[in-house]
């Protein structure tokens, strides 16, 4: 499959597909959203919310949610506010996630099943890292989502008049309710 891709990419460039796209690296909404990886989002969620390239920072993640205050996305949103101005930060989570419900001791198994041996998740939590509580899922989409506004809103880091907003799509039709 990757070779198709780069198959693709090839033509495309060769045919000045890119022209279209072309942007700067500054968001001219001056918004930052948070969301999920899921697959049904990729082209729904920038078509209900009517925004186009260059429009917005997109962070996706596994749930759109922060599980650390110092994470990747959090580092992410601090770029964005500091060096792109960004003024706005929506949070957008969505009905039907696969990291509501997941459990980290089945993930620790499908990774055993995968060739990860218990030597390396040993390792793993001799060296502190919580495994459990960091492949652990939510139980409620709304919950995950207000607790990582409240963790981007709190932030020690965080610009105070920063407005962090917090939200949930329906992963059918893209409506978005605010929380």
């Amino acid at each position: 499959m990757i070779d198709e891709i780069l198959k693709f990419n090839r033509e495309f460039v060769a045919n000045r597909g890119y022209e279209k796209f072309q942007t700067s690296k500054f968001p001219d909404k001056r918004i930052a959203i948070v969301t999920c990886m899921d697959t049904r989002l990729v082209e729904l969620l920038p078509a209900a919310l009517g925004i186009k390239n260059g429009d917005v920072k997109m962070i996706k993640n596994a749930g759109a949610t922060i599980t650390n205050p110092f994470d990747s996305t959090m580092r992410s949103l601090l770029v964005a506010v500091y060096e792109l101005g960004v003024n706005e930060i929506m949070v957008i989570g969505h009905t039907g996630c696969g990291v509501q419900g997941m459990d980290a001791d089945e993930m620790l198994e499908l990774m055993r099943r995968r060739g990860i041996d218990d030597e390396h998740i040993s390792l793993m939590r001799h060296c502190g890292i919580d495994l459990n509580g960091w492949l652990h899922g939510f139980t409620y989409t709304a919950d995950a989502v207000n607790e990582t506004v409240d963790l981007i809103r709190n932030h020690p880091l965080m610009a105070k008049d920063i407005r962090v907003a917090g939200y949930i799509m329906d992963s059918d039709t893209g409506l978005l309710q605010s929380l």
